[in-house]
């Protein structure tokens, strides 16, 4: 019995985490100001960034965490599987989507970890590739997201484990102006 309370606690957390990582991944200030396209592939990949900062955090504490990390994950899987229904995909397709879609997280997963750990050129460059796709993005938005990833990885990593492992997170606040324009973190 103590299990399955622990089991749903971590799904309860894991559902409120994932719910503001979706929120932030959503600003309108990344799809309006700074390129990142609105579109399907856009959307998605501002939720593996923001999903891949909260897993990395995670991560530090392993022992403590490693539950709701994949709790995190399979949230946004289901998540992602529901989306694809309701857009109309039917189950054969929905499956090899999802596949996919898995495969561009790990992909991402391990080019953000590589990108974060050196130089802002190989950071950029996996934007530009992943992120930003088939565009042609502004150089100083490219900049501006190496600066954002960096800033919120330092900021989440502030934030005790106890409180995350009570839903508590927080990203830093997005430094954009009324005019629109990017200020630096």
């Amino acid at each position: 019995m103590l299990g399955l309370f622990r089991k749903s606690k971590v799904h309860a957390v894991a559902d409120l985490l994932y719910r503001k990582l979706v929120r932030q991944a959503r600003d309108p200030v990344f799809y309006l100001h700074l390129g990142v396209p609105d579109t399907l592939d856009g959307r998605f990949d501002m939720i593996i960034l923001h999903a891949f900062l909260v897993i990395r955090r995670l991560k530090t504490d392993h022992e403590q965490t490693v539950g709701l990390a994949q709790a995190i994950f399979d949230l946004m899987f289901a998540d992602m599987d529901q989306n694809l229904r309701e857009m109309g995909v039917g189950d054969l397709g929905v499956g090899k989507r999802i596949k996919g879609m898995v495969e561009a997280f790990y992909g991402r997963t391990v080019a953000y970890e590589e990108g974060l750990a050196s130089d802002g050129t190989l950071l950029g460059r996996i934007l530009q590739r992943n992120l930003y796709r088939n565009t042609a993005p502004v150089c100083s938005h490219i900049e501006w997201m190496i600066e954002y990833m960096r800033h919120q990885s330092t900021a989440l990593a502030k934030i005790p484990i106890d409180s995350i492992l009570e839903g508590e997170i927080k990203f830093a606040h997005l430094p954009i102006t009324v005019d629109g324009t990017c200020n630096e973190f």
